[in-house]
């Protein structure tokens, strides 16, 4: 549609005659429509639809929780599992990371610690075990430990150890005899207590021959037995 004007003359008070421009109808603007672009328009719909992939994999690896055993008492070494030593807990586990899984409890239950366990932990299957920590053919003689007699260095199951017959005051020999190298009798560390309130005293449990078994006891009795640490290779 053209553009349309109307021009009148009129007079000014003085006479002098003026000229009065009316608009008519305009045309609106022409608005150039944008060029699509498919290629844009692909690009960005991919991008949408990878990026929401991404957030669903990683709602569902932090989702992605296993039921596995607790540990909820203090369990000392050699001592038999019961249930209420453990319970369940479901977490996001890492594959490296061995442990029981929830389903597995009942498996475990009347097992033996094979180390001491903690409670807040999770169980792996290696802390546990069927076996008595008393092997065939062994006896287990308890020693009481008197502060002075502890060694500094903390005993842990599994640890070598030589049991040394030391002479009562005024049996000890004379001469020739008091050469004569002490008695002794090896064995393995099966547990320590902690020291007890008061005394101080820790008892240790250890593992010796069926055959030597008596004598350490008759030594631990008369109050003739010291606890020696082996070297670390046994010998």
């Amino acid at each position: 549609m053209s553009k349309t004007q109307v021009r009148t003359d009129t007079a000014s008070p003085d006479g002098a005659p003026q000229q009065v421009h009316a608009a008519g109808p305009v045309a609106p603007p022409r608005v150039s429509a944008r060029r699509r672009r498919p290629g844009v328009i692909a690009l960005s719909l991919a991008l949408i639809a990878a990026g929401g992939a991404g957030v669903a994999v990683l709602l569902l690896q932090v989702g992605h929780r296993t039921e596995v055993v607790t540990v909820v008492r203090d369990v000392q070494v050699g001592q038999v599992v019961t249930e209420g030593d453990l319970g369940k807990a479901s977490v996001a586990l890492d594959p490296a990371v061995k442990a029981v899984r929830g389903d597995a409890l009942d498996s475990v239950v009347g097992k033996r610690a094979a180390v001491e366990l903690k409670p807040g932990s999770l169980l792996a299957p290696a802390q546990v075990t069927k076996d008595s920590l008393v092997k065939a053919g062994e006896q287990l003689v308890p020693i009481g430990l008197k502060p002075e007699q502890v060694p500094a260095t903390a005993l842990v199951p599994g640890q070598k150890v030589q049991l040394v017959h030391v002479p009562a005051q005024g049996q000890a020999g004379v001469g020739k005899e008091s050469d004569v190298a002490p008695e002794t009798v090896s064995g393995r560390v099966v547990k320590a207590s902690s020291a007890a309130p008061g005394t101080g005293v820790v008892v240790v449990d250890v593992a010796t021959s069926a055959a030597d078994g008596p004598i350490a006891a008759a030594w631990v009795s008369a109050g003739t037995l010291r606890l020696v640490l082996a070297a670390a290779d046994g010998r």
